[in-house]
């Protein structure tokens, strides 16, 4: 874990993925990030997973993105639950949270409340739609974002139904992007003292990557047009796409059309522009799928890399943990949780000279730090910690010992 954070205290009130993201990277960053979880079964990733994958009892989908924090369960919703809340708030630095609009004000955790109790506090909320508008009360999900945008008609064939992605990148996006304003905020109060309100939704995040493409909506009013092949891209040239070999699956992406013509013999692309690889894509995949099948992956990426024309494999998981860029990079790593055993994880993606970018705590249990967080940052009593985990406004976990 970096220390380029260390004493920033982060409340991580959030569930899912884009704000748990946002969490563990500022957790990565060394600051303290304090997960707030419901007692009573913790929050949504923990108890959901993908086909319910756990490593003894321990939601995968949860340990990915709970790294570097500490958890405490609180009942949110009891007087004691708030006041003990509120007394945090007073210590802390940064809170993050993604409740459906509304919520907090019911909750008493909205902006203006907490910000009356801690003026220096950073308020990041993570929505779907945004705060205001028709559609601000509806649930924002990366599949169902994917759709709105209209970015699932840029791939495939015109004979294709909408195309979706395969990872939640707008969720991912998103949680990244809670980073940089949060990040811009305690910049501006190191110098007004202020804290202030930091806001990101997913559907202005999800423009906002496809702003080459609305761009070119906008002032022209052109729209994605599918050809009858198959492409990557509906507005990038061929061969840009995915393309079957003698043993696998090869991604090219742009290229002049000229040279991609010398590199497999074909008189028809040599005289052809690159602009016109949009014209005539149709063409230039039908030129290439016979061609590409002669070949084995490795030797067509050997080939084309003397042309400088971009290509690569198309991996499956067990390909992109042995891969030697990979395992060079050292971007798989380890954890030791003291019930899930050894994590493989994935490193921090920045990485800053002089820090050690390791990744020193893994996700934490529900509750395991309940305790201290009360004694150690607010000063309550033993006494008055104990009450609280015997009231059921605060759950407290035992922590077992790590075998080797």
């Amino acid at each position: 874990m970096m220390d380029a954070l260390a004493g920033l205290r982060v409340l991580d009130a959030t569930q899912m993925l884009a704000g748990p993201m946002a969490g563990m990277r500022l957790g990565d960053l060394g600051a303290d990030v304090i997960k707030i979880e419901p007692p009573a079964s913790g929050e949504f990733n923990r108890t959901h997973g993908y086909a319910g994958v756990n490593l003894n009892g321990h939601m995968t989908t949860f340990l990915a993105l709970n790294r570097n924090k500490r958890s405490l369960a609180l009942d949110l919703k009891s007087a004691d639950g708030k006041e003990l809340f509120y007394d945090l708030v007073r210590e802390s630095d940064v809170l993050i949270q993604n409740f459906r609009v509304g919520t907090v004000d019911r909750l008493g955790i909205d902006y203006d409340t907490l910000h009356a109790i801690n003026p220096q506090l950073i308020y990041c909320s993570i929505s779907g739609y945004g705060a205001d508008g028709p559609g601000a009360g509806r649930p924002g999900q990366d599949l169902v974002m994917q759709g709105y945008s209209a970015s699932m008609w840029f791939v495939g064939s015109a004979e294709d139904p909408p195309q979706p992605g395969g990872i939640p990148a707008i969720d991912a996006m998103t949680g990244h992007q809670a980073v940089i304003g949060i990040l811009a905020a305690l910049a501006a109060r190191g110098r007004t003292g202020e804290g202030q309100h930091v806001e990101v939704d997913m559907l202005s995040v999800v423009l906002d990557a496809q702003i080459q493409e609305l761009v070119t909506y906008l002032n022209t009013g052109l729209k994605p047009q599918r050809g009858a092949e198959p492409s990557a891209h509906a507005w990038i040239p061929a061969p840009y796409g995915v393309h079957r070999t003698s043993d696998g699956w090869l991604t090219m992406a742009m290229c002049p059309i000229d040279v991609l013509g010398h590199a497999i013999g074909s008189e028809r692309l040599i005289g052809m522009s690159y602009e016109e690889g949009l014209e005539h894509a149709d063409e230039i995949y039908r030129i290439l799928r016979p061609i590409l099948t002669t070949r084995t992956t490795q030797e067509w990426i050997e080939h084309f890399d003397v042309f400088n024309i971009w290509t690569g494999p198309v991996y499956d998981y067990s390909d992109l943990e042995t891969d030697a860029q990979v395992t060079a990079r050292g971007l798989i790593t380890e954890v030791v949780h003291p019930e899930a055993g050894t994590i493989r994880t994935i490193k921090s993606p920045i990485r800053l000279s002089g820090e050690t970018d390791s990744v020193d705590s893994p996700p934490p249990l529900l509750g395991e730090h309940s305790q201290e967080i009360l004694t150690d940052i607010l000063g309550y009593s033993p006494e008055r910690t104990q009450k609280l985990v015997d009231d059921g406004v605060v759950r407290s976990a035992s922590v077992p010992a790590v075998t080797a």
